[in-house]
């Protein structure tokens, strides 16, 4: 209940504000986010890695902001639920919670697929009604640079209607590719195969002057925008140089690049000039990396497995570039890297807390923190993107 709105306080456009877990900040102004997710960076290297105030409020740099506020994210992630009919439900899940709220539309996605949970719940009720499509989630991926639109359907095993799928989804909405995941449901989502139900079987963007293919199951950031900050941030951390899409100043450098995904990093550090070795667990992103690299003209040494098993492997670096998930870097990764003595690192997290606490291993095992960048991929909501950089001392 507000009995007295701040004057911080903004009237957000969305229908589903307080209900959908997406948004928790759409009621606070753009500048005061930066400023608060800058607090929360300064906070974390002072309370978890014990920094003096006065060195981590000027280690940390006012946040890149995003231009765009809304309708940033090229890809949406939609739960499915029934009602208490039966019909199919399309939604996000509410904030620290199991339940299933419907949407008919998302505001943070680009216009094109704005309204596209409407449509697909609608194309997929009608399909639903003759049998069970073991349907557990939904995603939609649309480029506003290279105008494709894919949607993935994530399906348990069993028997599927492919044809009858393909013709349905592709009345509803303009797609250039329709796939069905096979996968565990469950948080692990293990993928068993993917099929391509109609057109191309990927979803392709440009990112940085570089085109990247992927696949479903693979991992690519949601603002494609903003993700080239990271990169441009990254390169520049390193000692190169980003102008006209174009990195630079990176040759005769090996530089170890660990949980690569589908190249985000390693494509534009070898266009850098950069000998690259990538590292990444993720079968479907390992074979997307693969392709990206043939599809830019790069080379790029791709290693599937695990970034901890496989780092000792890897020799002497000049330098490693580290992307983890939100649970940061596992036990004994960051006194592997050491043993690698690289003699920069630049780590990009997306979580602050377990960023904090790596930095604390850092320093343990002879780096000094020099750079912290946070940028602003997720407007609307607390997240905020750090790109770092360590020098060995």
């Amino acid at each position: 209940q507000v009995l007295e709105p701040s004057p911080e306080r903004v009237v957000s456009p969305c229908g589903y504000a307080g209900g959908c877990g997406g948004c928790s900040w759409q009621n606070l102004a753009s500048d005061v986010q930066l400023q608060a997710k800058r607090a929360n960076v300064v906070a974390a290297l002072t309370r978890t890695a014990h920094f003096d105030e006065s060195v981590a409020q000027s280690l940390v740099a006012p946040v890149i902001a995003s231009q765009d506020v809304w309708g940033y994210r090229n890809k949406l992630e939609l739960g499915v639920s029934k009602d208490a009919q039966g019909k199919l439900l399309l939604g996000m899940y509410g904030d620290a919670s199991h339940e299933l709220v419907p949407i008919t539309t998302c505001k943070l996605a680009h216009k094109k697929i704005q309204t596209a949970p409407k449509a697909l719940q609608g194309a997929l009720r009608f399909l639903q009604g003759t049998q069970d499509l073991g349907l557990f989630r939904v995603g939609v991926r649309h480029s506003s640079r290279t105008g494709e639109c894919e949607v993935a359907l994530w399906t348990r095993p069993g028997a599927f209607p492919r044809a009858a799928v393909a013709k349905t989804l592709s009345s509803a909405l303009d797609c250039t590719s329709i796939v069905r995941v096979v996968a565990d449901e469950g948080k692990a989502r293990k993928v068993k195969q993917v099929e391509c139900l109609a057109g191309k079987g990927c979803w392709t963007e440009r990112m940085a002057g570089a085109r990247f293919a992927i696949s479903a199951p693979s991992f690519f950031q949601v603002n494609t925008a903003q993700a080239e900050q990271l990169v441009r941030c990254a390169v520049q951390a390193l000692g190169g140089t980003f102008g006209e899409d174009a990195p630079r100043g990176l040759s005769g450098m090996l530089i170890g690049d660990l949980y690569a995904g589908a190249g985000t990093f390693s494509i534009q550090l070898a266009r850098a000039g950069a000998d690259v070795i990538a590292v990444e667990s993720a079968g479907s992103s390992v074979r997307d990396l693969r392709r990206n690299a043939e599809m830019n003209h790069v080379g790029v040494e791709v290693i599937g497995g695990d970034a901890a098993r496989e780092l000792p492997e890897l020799g002497g670096l000049d330098a490693l570039v580290v992307d983890p998930p939100r649970a940061g870097l596992a036990d004994g990764v960051v006194a592997s890297i050491a043993a690698a003595h690289p003699q920069k690192v630049v780590y990009v997290s997306c979580d602050a807390q377990t960023w904090a606490r790596d930095v604390v291993r850092f320093e343990q095992e002879g780096y000094r923190l020099v750079l912290v960048q946070p940028v602003d991929l997720f407007p609307q909501t607390y997240h905020v993107e750090i790109v770092s950089a360590f020098e060995r001392m």
